[in-house]
């Protein structure tokens, strides 16, 4: 008389991550009270480029319940919700500067934004600034930047009076 098992096919993959598929399943099944075993196609029965898992034939209910189940996410899988989300730190358009002085306006003003505590982006290409340059600020900080780029205007409108006289 032997001690042999009959052992069932409840899991089988030739997906490009069949090997983790299938021991993220056998993880499962042990942790449910199911003997599992995961086998590649180096074993006979398995089909080429495949890898299964395998439990005995008197566990094939549980296990094929298990196995449905789905595992846990990965980090880099998890959903991405709007709930709890907030777009006040979304960048918006606070000035755009064209012609051959654009690099330097955007520049003096992201020096003078930085300057006062309010972080900034200049989107532009150095190498083709006839595309031009924007200044962007995070929504929140849309006011504050305004009131900077206000007195900046209003002492460089100054400072252009003071030189013509």
């Amino acid at each position: 008389m032997t001690d042999e098992v009959e052992f069932i096919t409840v899991f089988r993959s030739g997906d490009p991550t069949a090997k983790q598929d299938a021991e993220s399943a056998r993880e499962r099944l042990d942790k449910g009270g199911i003997r599992a075993i995961v086998l590649g196609d180096d074993a006979p029965g398995v089909v080429e480029g495949s890898w299964e898992v395998r439990v005995p034939s008197a566990d094939r209910a549980r296990a094929e319940a298990l196995v449905d189940l789905p595992g846990p996410k990965q980090e880099d899988e998890s959903e991405v919700t709007t709930e709890g989300q907030s777009h006040d730190l979304d960048f918006v358009n606070l000035a755009s500067f064209d012609g051959p002085g654009s690099e330097m306006q955007s520049t003096l003003l992201r020096s003078a934004l930085e300057g006062n505590g309010i972080p900034c982006a200049v989107i532009g290409i150095s190498q083709i600034p006839s595309l031009g340059f924007e200044v962007r600020v995070p929504k929140t900080r849309l006011e504050e930047a305004l009131t900077i780029v206000a007195g900046a205007d209003q002492s460089g409108a100054e400072t252009a009076e003071g030189e013509s006289e």
